[in-house]
C-alpha cells in the first residue's frame, strides 16, 4: 500500500483546513501543473467512502456541476480520493459582494441543480423490497429521537415550545412522501463559484456530497437556513428555480417541519465543538422563531414573494411586476442592466453593434422605487436641460431623449467605468485600492466639474459616491446621476432632502433653509472623507497630510460661516495644503 503523497507523484502539497469531516485534505499539483482535491479517510470507513465514489460517478452523469471524481483507492493513510480541482471561491463569502440580482440568479441556478439531482429515486420502497423504510415511519422515529436528545442535553432556548408543538402537531405531512436521492446538506457553505466562468450562473458548483442519503426531495431545503441567513434573495430563488416557480403551499409546511425538527438537533449537535457553535445555533433558533411569527406562519419572512426578475437580452433585471421592453430593440441589444436606484430609474447598456449607450427609463414598475412611477417619469423629464446646461468634460455626454412605452428615456454616452458606492462592493475594493494619487485625481476632477457647476448657477442636490464613476483601463473621471441638481437661489421645501447622509449638510435636513454653494461645499469635504477614509472622518484614518485633513475638516463644518464659502476657495485652500 504506497504513500499517496510520496513518490513524486505530486509537486505541491497544500493542507485544506477548512470542513468538519475527519477526512485530511488536500490540494495537490500533479507533475502537468494540473490540480486535484485529495481527501484521506481512515480506512475503516472504506466501505462508506467507496460508495460515495461510486454515487459521486453517477452524479457526474446528470451534468450536475461538481469536483468530478477522477480516482479512488488505498494508501498507508487510509483510503483515498482524487477529484477535479475547482478554482474559485466559496459562495457563502461572495455572495455578500453581489447584487440582489446577482444572489437571485444564482439561487434559481442552484434550485435547478438540485432538482436535477433529485430525479435519482432511492431503492425501491414496496413491501417485499429491501429498498429503503417508508419515509413517514422512518422520519417520525428521526423526530423522536431529536426531540429526546434535545430535552436530554440540558441546553434550551426559548420558543423552544413552538417548535415541538409544531412538530407534534404537523407529523401527518409526512405521509406518503416519494423519497429519492439527497445531497444532505445543501446550502451556501457547500457551494463555489469558478473564477473566470461567464455568465455567473454558469460558474456556481457544488461541492462536499459526504452527507447524501435518500429521503423525500424537500427535506433537502432543511438547511435553507444558512443560505437564507447569508441572503433571502438566494434563498427565494433557489425554492423558485426547484419548482419553476412560486412553491406551493404545502411545500412551506413541510419545509417548516423539516426545519423545526432540525433546529433541535443543532443545539445538541453544537455542544461538542464549543461556545461559539452553541452560539451561532442558538441566534439561528430565533431567527427561525422570528421567520415564523412562533411557528404561526408556514410561509418565512425572508420569502420574497414580491421580488420578479425579468430577463432581456438574457440579462436579468429585477422589477416590482412584469413590464414590456420591447422598446428597447429600437436602441440595440442590452448588454447591462443597473436596477438598484431608489430614484425609479432603471438604466440600461445597449450596443446597436457600433456604438454603446446608457440608457435611463422612468415608466416601469422599478423594485427599490421609493417613489411612484408617475412621479418618477416627472424627475426624469426635468433632468434633460439640466445635463444640457452643465455639459462638461467630466459629465457623462447627453445625446437625446424622448417619451416612449408609457416613459421617459434619457440616452447617454456609455462608459466603461465603474461605481464606488458601498452598493458595488466589488468595484469599491477595487476603487480603494488604487494609488493615493489617483484617488487625489479623481477628488480633483469632482471638485473641477462642481466648480463648473457653481458658475452656471447651480447646486448640487443629492451628490454621493454613487455619482462618481472611474474608467480603471483610462484612468478617467466621470460624473453621472446630477438629476436633482438645480438653478440657484434654491430653498429646501422637504425637510429632508434627497440624498445620502453622508455627504449632506445640516441644512439639507432644514425646512426653508438656502441651499447653495455653501452647502455644496460641505458635500465636497464628505466626498473626501468618502474616498480617502471611507467616510470615516477621524484624523487616525486619514492617509494624506494633516494639512489637507484641516482643509476638509473646515469644509465640513456644521456651521455654514466656518467652511470655505465657494467651492473655487475650497481649491484653492487644498491646492495650497498640498
Amino acid at each position: 500500500m504506497a504513500d499517496i503523497l510520496s513518490g513524486g507523484r505530486f509537486v505541491a502539497v497544500m493542507p485544506i483546513e477548512k470542513g468538519w469531516s475527519e477526512d485530511k485534505k488536500y490540494c495537490v499539483t500533479n507533475t502537468d501543473g494540473e490540480k486535484y482535491l485529495l481527501r484521506i479517510t481512515p480506512i475503516e470507513r472504506y466501505e462508506t467512502r467507496k460508495a460515495l465514489f461510486t454515487m459521486l460517478e453517477q452524479v457526474t452523469a446528470l451534468g450536475i456541476p461538481m469536483c468530478l471524481p477522477v480516482e479512488f483507492g488505498t494508501c498507508t493513510d487510509g483510503v483515498y480520493s482524487l477529484q477535479s480541482w475547482i478554482d474559485g471561491e466559496d459562495l457563502e463569502t461572495i455572495l455578500p459582494l453581489l447584487s440582489e440580482t446577482e444572489q437571485y440568479i444564482l439561487g434559481l441556478k442552484s434550485g435547478e441543480i438540485i432538482q436535477k439531482l433529485h430525479s435519482t429515486p432511492a431503492p425501491d420502497t414496496s413491501p417485499n423490497s429491501i429498498g429503503v423504510e417508508e419515509w413517514a415511519t422512518r422520519f417520525n422515529r428521526k423526530a423522536d429521537i431529536k426531540i429526546q436528545k434535545y430535552h436530554e442535553c440540558g441546553l434550551r432556548f426559548e420558543g423552544d415550545k413552538y417548535i415541538i408543538n409544531y412538530i407534534e402537531e404537523n407529523r401527518k405531512l409526512l405521509e406518503n412522501r416519494p423519497q429519492c436521492f439527497q445531497h444532505g446538506d445543501y446550502h451556501v457553505g457547500n457551494m463555489m463559484l469558478e473564477n473566470g466562468v461567464k455568465p455567473l450562473e454558469k460558474a456556481l458548483k457544488i461541492i462536499d456530497f459526504d452527507r447524501y442519503d435518500y429521503g423525500d426531495p424537500w427535506e433537502e431545503f432543511n438547511r435553507i437556513v444558512f443560505s437564507a441567513a447569508a441572503s433571502p434573495h438566494f434563498a427565494t430563488g433557489q425554492l423558485r428555480g426547484y419548482f419553476g416557480g412560486e412553491p406551493p403551499l404545502e411545500f412551506f409546511k413541510l419545509l417548516a417541519f423539516y426545519i423545526s425538527s432540525n433546529t433541535l438537533s443543532s443545539i445538541y449537535w453544537a455542544i461538542p465543538f464549543g461556545q461559539s457553535d452553541i452560539d451561532i445555533m442558538m441566534n439561528q433558533s430565533k431567527d427561525v422563531l422570528r421567520w415564523y411569527n412562533n411557528m404561526k406562519n408556514p410561509v418565512p419572512t425572508w420569502y420574497l414573494k414580491d421580488f420578479y426578475i425579468q430577463f432581456i437580452d438574457r440579462v436579468p433585471l429585477k422589477l416590482k411586476s412584469p413590464f414590456d421592453f420591447s422598446f428597447l430593440r429600437k436602441y440595440g441589444a442590452v448588454f447591462k442592466v443597473l436596477d438598484d436606484q431608489d430614484s425609479g430609474n432603471i438604466c440600461f447598456g445597449i450596443s446597436d453593434g457600433e456604438k454603446r449607450y446608457f440608457i435611463k427609463f422612468a415608466g416601469a414598475p422599478a423594485e427599490r422605487a421609493c417613489v411612484s412611477v408617475e412621479e418618477a417619469v416627472a424627475n426624469l423629464k426635468r433632468t434633460v436641460p439640466i445635463y444640457k446646461d452643465l455639459a462638461h468634460p467630466t459629465l457623462i455626454r447627453y445625446i437625446d431623449s424622448e417619451e416612449i412605452s408609457g416613459g421617459f428615456t434619457v440616452v447617454f454616452d456609455w462608459l466603461d467605468a465603474e461605481c464606488p458606492h458601498p452598493m458595488y462592493p466589488l468595484s469599491r475594493k477595487k476603487f480603494m485600492t488604487l494609488p493615493l494619487e489617483k484617488r487625489v485625481k479623481i477628488f480633483e476632477d469632482v471638485l473641477d466639474f462642481h466648480a463648473h457647476v457653481a458658475t452656471n448657477t447651480y447646486v448640487a442636490i443629492d451628490f454621493y459616491d454613487g455619482s462618481i464613476l472611474y474608467d480603471f483601463n483610462n484612468d478617467k473621471t466621470a460624473i453621472c446621476d446630477i438629476d436633482f441638481y438645480a438653478k440657484a437661489p434654491y430653498i429646501n421645501q422637504m425637510g429632508r432632502l434627497w440624498g445620502s447622509s453622508r455627504f449632506m449638510s445640516p441644512e439639507e435636513f432644514s425646512l426653508g433653509a438656502e441651499i447653495d454653494e455653501i452647502t455644496n461645499v460641505y458635500a465636497m469635504g464628505a466626498t473626501a472623507f468618502a474616498l480617502f477614509s471611507d467616510s470615516d472622518h477621524s484624523p487616525e484614518k486619514w492617509p494624506l497630510d494633516m494639512k489637507l485633513y484641516d482643509v476638509v475638516m473646515r469644509a465640513v463644518n456644521d456651521e455654514r460661516s466656518q467652511r470655505q464659502q465657494s467651492i473655487r476657495q475650497l481649491i484653492e485652500e487644498w491646492r495650497a495644503a498640498k
